[in-house]
């Protein structure tokens, strides 16, 4: 296992300070606040170890409320709404410096057998014939603000191998392209078989590149080449099918609108057999700096 995902799971196994509430820490970020894929993964953790095991996360809905400080602990309640017969549903907020930064409510669902059916996976290439983040990142050195920015890309994004379909945003930057994004992705590095481990992990990745495809639509790269300045508003995920996040996943992603300085993205991931494992629908501020 890559020691990056090694401290990125001591940062999911959360710290049990009360019954239902819990502490997090975070790692170093790219920019001068938490990454918001890693709040999210902390909160259903936190959500999930009040549910029985038996019952699998199915869905959360949440809100990006405040800026979080990668210095600081972060504090999560779980609020327990209710236990069915078939589905349970948590609330967790997050709290650093007695301030709310973070709201998040999970259902999970004890399994049943239903109706079949789902979208077909769209065409996509082997994932090992695509360079590594290592590999492709230092051929747009020229095109980020400044020399590091490559190196704590990949650094953040070491527990994860991620690879692009086609040429991310900062490598066209003025030219509009069609608001479409794939990669494949999966940890670098096995993990145990607990199904509340891999859809925490597949939540932590999702917020890294689903507004790629707003970016692409307008020829902007991103905060990394200093063109736009954004953040995570709200993220909400469906888990429809099982998939492990130590397997290659595929993330086809697409922007159906961008307005008022927001930008909506929305993605399905498929397990590399085919199967449709989740859907996610995000929308971030998407703003273009003022000269």
């Amino acid at each position: 296992m890559h020691q990056a995902l090694e401290s990125l799971l001591d940062l999911l196994d959360l710290e049990r300070i009360e019954e239902d509430i819990f502490r997090g820490r975070s790692r170093s970020a790219l920019i001068p606040r938490v990454f918001g894929g890693q709040v999210a993964a902390q909160a259903l953790v936190a959500a999930g170890r009040t549910v029985p095991a038996e019952r699998t996360a199915h869905s959360l809905h949440a809100y990006f409320l405040r800026a979080g400080d990668p210095g600081a602990p972060i504090v999560y309640t779980v609020d327990r709404i209710r236990d069915g017969a078939s589905f349970t549903t948590r609330r967790v907020v997050a709290i650093q410096h007695g301030q709310p930064i973070f709201h998040l409510s999970a259902s999970f669902q004890r399994y049943e057998e239903g109706m079949e059916h789902q979208a077909a996976m769209p065409p996509a290439p082997d994932p090992e014939s695509l360079p590594t983040a290592a590999e492709m990142l230092p051929r747009y050195a020229s095109a980020f603000r400044d020399e590091g920015v490559v190196d704590r890309l990949i650094e953040a994004r070491a527990a994860v191998d991620l690879r692009y379909v086609d040429a991310p945003p900062w490598a066209s930057v003025g030219t509009p392209r069609e608001p479409r994004s794939q990669v494949w992705f999966r940890t670098n590095g096995k993990l145990a078989d607990d199904p509340l481990l891999h859809v925490c992990l597949a939540t932590y990745v999702s917020d890294m590149t689903l507004l790629d495809s707003v970016l692409l639509a307008h020829g902007r790269g991103g905060w990394a080449v200093g063109d736009v300045v954004g953040a995570s508003l709200d993220h909400a995920m469906w888990f429809h099918r099982p998939f492990r996040a130590d397997e290659w996943l595929l993330y086809d992603q697409e922007s159906p609108s961008a307005s008022g300085g927001r930008g909506l993205g929305q993605a399905r991931i498929y397990t590399q057999d085919g199967r449709l494992a989740i859907t996610v629908i995000q929308e971030g501020v998407v703003r273009v700096p003022r000269p």
